[in-house]
């Protein structure tokens, strides 16, 4: 896809702060740090539409943002191991379910993981989430320049495997080489034309 703009537009916590569900939407989903603002950023050809930061859990609200004024990005806030209050991380999945759950314009979920760990219960539980909601979920692997290629293809399979599907529905990315961008905007664009299944 060619990009012609791309614009933050509001950050939510809630139904009545999202934006008009006008155009059809991509969530990003997440652990902290795993690459999440990077890959959006290599997305839109843009360095910082999305701050990236070396401390997780910097993404702590539901962030929407405009592309080519016909396409709406969310960024979810990561989960995991990231250094904010319990308080504030314990009100990230009532918040997350019910953008998710409620969010007509909503066309896939693009779910982002380290190549280099393993999926956790929570990318797990998410899956099967996202399953039983009837949500499309797009998985990407990122920062694969981090690997050799053999490396690299033994992580593939063993997450393939975990997560419980083929592996090329795991898509590889590296936001250095910017390895995987066009394959991914392919996946998206089947997303929106709704020819992918949860």
């Amino acid at each position: 896809m060619i990009i012609t703009s791309a614009q933050f537009i509001t950050s939510a916590v809630k139904p009545s702060q999202y934006t008009l569900a006008e155009f059809p939407e991509i969530a990003f989903a997440g652990r902290s740090n795993v690459g999440k603002s990077s890959l959006i950023n290599a997305l839109v050809n843009r360095r910082r539409l999305v701050k990236t930061s070396r401390t997780p859990g910097r993404t702590q609200l539901i962030n929407f943002f405009l592309i080519n004024d016909s396409l709406s990005f969310v960024d979810l806030p990561g989960y995991g191991y990231a250094k904010v209050p319990a308080a504030v991380k314990k009100k990230w999945g009532p918040m997350i379910e019910t953008y998710l759950s409620s969010r007509e314009s909503l066309k896939g979920v693009i779910l982002i993981l380290d190549i280099r760990r393993s999926p956790g219960m929570e990318e797990l539980n998410f899956i099967d989430w996202l399953g039983r909601e009837g949500l499309a979920c797009l998985m990407v692997l990122t920062k694969t320049d981090k690997l050799s290629k053999t490396r690299q293809a033994k992580q593939h399979h063993m997450i393939a495997r975990a997560v419980q599907k083929e592996k090329k529905d795991l898509l590889l990315f590296s936001a250095k080489t910017k390895k995987g961008k066009a394959e991914i905007w392919r996946a998206i664009e089947q997303l929106i034309d709704g020819d992918t299944h949860a």
